[in-house]
């Protein structure tokens, strides 16, 4: 086995290599075959809740200036747009018009899940003294993740022109969490019911307040959600985002928490979800010596292979729960099947 792997150092804390030399699933690998029945069970009411934003949400570019809002446009041929196309030919009587348009999107600009080759770090995981930009479970940038661009270390991050002007995640894209189904059981933990909207970097006392005072169960294999209030802000503003105001409010992880970290190890969750952009509080608190910018990312999806989504829509799922004393719900959640792409919008249904 040890033959096999791309690896011969792993990070510490990481799971490389325990589901497979080849894995490109990580801790999806966790919902079975008895998870997507766990998930049925808890369908007791028939009722469907949509956790997606609109995907033209959060609006404008200003918390991302590389993500844009989606553009609709019609598809063409002759250079006639086709909608309201008037079908049949002139000698013909059909009646059909057609519309039919494209999209040219930001794949994690609204809600959205991250694949496992959206965040890798710099790791010496062959074992010759120089680190490497590397992804989970020793996928190589360059050549399993490739881009337009060869970032080198050794030039101060000079970029080099490479042969393709496109990007393609050869391993690791997203195209294997839609194949995978990323349907099972949901978790809700609700932050705003206890925190509210107030700008608090939760770590891992308050998340384990927010769940045993609700008494929620997780168990292995769960997808868990948490609430925070960020989306429902984001809506709010009605795609005018007042950065100011999002950045003073509402609760996000504390990627620098290594409790947290651990607990995220230890409780054997498949995915983690918020409402949030990033899922963790952005930028982090400082740290000494050589460090991720954004920890919990790298925790989760360099070192585990635990997909993060984020800014899913949770409110209205959020009241039926607590109004019915329940947090546990049956997760539907495919990613588009987009080969190599490293990020892709979702429409999640959850039902309860």
């Amino acid at each position: 086995m040890q033959d096999q792997r791309r690896w011969k150092n792993r990070p510490d804390g990481s799971n490389w290599g325990d589901f497979g030399p080849d894995d490109q699933l990580g801790r999806t690998n966790l919902i079975t075959t008895e998870q997507v029945l766990k998930g049925a069970r808890e369908i007791r009411a028939g009722l469907s809740f949509c956790l997606s934003l609109p995907l033209d949400y959060p609006g404008d570019s200003k918390l991302n200036v590389r993500r844009h809002p989606p553009v609709l446009r019609p598809t063409t041929k002759d250079g006639l747009p086709y909608v309201n196309f008037p079908f049949a030919r002139m000698e013909e009587q059909a009646t059909d018009v057609v519309s039919d348009d494209q999209v040219l999107m930001s794949l994690q600009y609204s809600t959205q899940w991250d694949s496992l080759a959206h965040v890798g770090a710099l790791f010496d995981a062959d074992g010759d003294g120089v680190a490497e930009s590397v992804y989970y479970n020793g996928y190589k940038a360059n050549t399993d993740v490739v881009g337009p661009m060869e970032y080198r270390r050794e030039d101060a991050f000079a970029p080099h022109e490479c042969a393709s002007g496109h990007s393609h995640a050869d391993a690791l894209g997203i195209e294997n969490l839609a194949v995978k189904g990323m349907q099972g059981r949901g978790v809700l933990v609700d932050l705003v019911a206890h925190y509210g909207r107030e700008h608090r970097t939760v770590g891992y006392d308050e998340l384990m307040f927010a769940i045993d005072a609700d008494k929620v169960q997780i168990d292995r294999g769960d997808m868990l959600l948490l609430r925070t209030g960020f989306a429902e802000l984001v809506l709010e503003m009605n795609r005018h985002p007042d950065e100011a105001v999002l950045n003073s409010q509402c609760c996000a992880l504390d990627g620098r928490d290594q409790r947290l970290l651990q607990w995220l190890t230890d409780s054997g969750i498949a995915a983690l979800v918020a409402d949030n952009y990033a899922v963790e509080r952005y930028p982090a608190r400082p740290a000494q010596g050589h460090y991720p910018l954004m920890p919990l990312h790298h925790h989760c999806l360099f070192k585990l292979g635990l997909p993060l989504g984020e800014l899913w829509y949770l409110r209205d799922l959020a009241a039926w729960l607590r109004a019915n004393a329940r947090s546990h719900f049956m997760l539907t959640a495919p990613p588009l099947r987009l080969p190599g792409a490293m990020g892709s919008p979702v429409t999640p249904i959850a039902t309860v």
